[in-house]
């Protein structure tokens, strides 16, 4: 089982509009979508659509309309019951994949709130392979809420993977973490790094300034760094090695979501017992999947394309078709 924790969820409205954003005009939607969001929740729809066990954790009040979405979509939840209303995300997507987010802060949690999350999740996490940590945390909570959650986890036997950025991910990679999975601005967060830089290597085929960065990261957490890289592709940095990825052609739809579903990719290709360059092929179809599919619906297995996966083993080996 796979138990995903989204501290700050939320409800996604993705517009989809006919052109390019102009700022300060009125301009028609030719698609809309709303759905259950927040990272962790993302990761187990994807994972659930694999037909793998997963339990979704947050806080919500009973009757949220993020919850009456969760069951309309069928997806295993608990959610500590606190009052107001989850926030919504707004999301505007143009024809050529460019997309724009307006994100709320989300609710308050006070500390018995926080107190009561925790003791959900550890709850929860009993019989659970991996643990996933997602997303931004909501105002009340501590920057280290993931490092903390994380030493309990981890001293429970239970495998640990986070996706956040800012200052949780500062306080997360302090110490012991299974899985980190950040893009290329997260990567550049910790290690000082230039953000452009990395991107603009990586996408040139100049991979050593990332591989750096995510060695480093590696070697703070004793763990795998799984760093998407948007359309140029991912890193897969464990103590076994580097693997880097190119993703199949798409025509992009919207990119949001698509980190989260390479973060479930490898999670699933784990559970199922792949290797780091099965993991990395996996991670990558599912991102490349996401991103040519509106909205944040998480994509299916019959969306993946993972035969024009390449995989490039840096150690020195060729390309693996």
């Amino acid at each position: 089982m796979i138990l995903t924790v989204t501290a700050n969820p939320s409800l996604d409205r993705t517009l989809e509009i006919a052109g390019p954003l102009q700022r300060g005009e009125v301009q028609r939607t030719v698609g809309v979508r709303a759905e259950p969001g927040g990272k962790g929740v993302n990761v187990s729809r994807v994972i659930a659509e694999a037909g793998l066990t997963t339990l979704a954790v947050l806080p919500a009040r009973n009757g949220d309309p993020l919850l009456t979405a969760l069951d309309q979509v069928g997806l295993r939840h608990e959610a500590l019951a606190v009052p107001g209303e989850v926030r919504s995300n707004i999301t505007i997507a143009e024809p050529d994949g460019t997309t724009t987010k307006i994100n709320a802060s989300g609710q308050f949690l006070d500390d018995r709130q926080v107190r009561a999350l925790t003791d959900l999740v550890l709850a929860r996490a009993a019989g659970a392979d991996w643990v996933a940590l997602c997303g931004s945390l909501p105002p009340g909570v501590a920057d280290d809420w993931y490092r903390v959650l994380a030493d309990q986890l981890i001293a429970r036997g239970h495998r640990v993977a986070i996706d956040t950025s800012g200052a949780p991910l500062s306080a997360a990679v302090t110490g012991r973490v299974d899985l980190i999975k950040p893009n290329e601005y997260e990567l550049a967060e910790v290690s000082g790094a230039d953000p452009e830089i990395l991107r603009r290597a990586a996408t040139e085929g100049d991979l050593s300034p990332i591989v750096s960065a995510s060695a480093d990261m590696a070697h703070r957490i004793g763990g795998a760094v799984l760093a998407t890289l948007g359309a140029a592709g991912a890193l897969l940095t464990t103590e076994s090695g580097s693997w880097f990825a190119t993703p199949p052609p798409i025509v992009p739809r919207s990119t949001v979501g698509a980190g989260d579903s390479s973060l479930a990719g490898y999670l699933i290709a784990e559970t199922r017992g792949a290797d780091e360059p099965g993991r990395l092929r996996s991670a990558v179809a599912y991102g490349a999947a996401a991103a040519a599919l509106a909205g944040t619906q998480p994509p299916r297995p019959d969306h993946l394309d993972p035969d024009h996966v390449v995989i490039t083993d840096l150690a020195g080996a060729a390309p693996t078709p």
